[in-house]
């Protein structure tokens, strides 16, 4: 089932998540409704929160930049990917610049620095322990999905004056002037 995404000025985007306790019948059909919401909008990550949930879990799928990925001398493991209570345990010094966007924050995109590389420990999708180290686009959408479960959003990572020259279309976002091709839920909690 596709869920709405919650758009930013919403709160939910700002609540830190809970460590998903146990496996549970509810839990693999979030899952499932997370990955259909993330393809339904097109989109190659996707966090709890921003279908204003509170469990620390996001989905990827990283297909469509797989060359990129692979040109980088990285290995793009099987998609989609869910991580369930990750935690990343090291990055690298050396930094990456990457134009970013968020399905919460439709038609907003800017250069953001992240670490080139990560060592992330999960659950995976049946509750197996995982432990990977990745790089290139792979780390940066781990790292973007990541910070959503601490309320962390991309455009808190851009200087005082990219979010100056952002701080317009944030603001007609959190009034509910936006438009996706997907479901959404406004800052007021409304559906459109």
């Amino acid at each position: 089932m596709v869920l709405p995404i919650y758009t930013f000025g919403h709160e939910k985007l700002r609540e830190e998540t809970e460590p998903v306790e146990s496996d549970s019948e509810e839990l693999q059909e979030l899952i499932d409704d997370m990955i259909d919401t993330m393809y339904a909008a097109a989109g190659i990550g996707l966090a709890g929160p921003q279908v204003g949930r509170s469990e620390r879990l996001f989905v990827i799928d990283v297909s469509p930049m797989a060359e990129e990925i692979e040109d980088a001398g990285q290995e793009v493991p099987p998609q989609p990917m869910v991580f369930i209570n990750p935690e990343i345990v090291a990055e690298s010094e050396v930094t990456t610049d990457y134009e970013e966007g968020c399905l919460s924050i439709p038609d907003v995109r800017e250069t953001v620095t992240r670490p080139e590389a990560i060592r992330i420990q999960y659950l995976d999708r049946d509750f197996e322990k995982q432990e990977r180290e990745v790089g290139s686009m792979l780390a940066r959408v781990i790292q973007h999905e990541f910070d959503h479960l601490f309320g962390v959003l991309f455009t808190d990572h851009l200087g005082s004056f990219r979010k100056r020259m952002v701080r317009r279309s944030l603001r007609k976002i959190a009034n509910g002037e936006v438009d996706a091709d997907y479901p959404l839920v406004t800052a007021e909690g409304e559906r459109v």
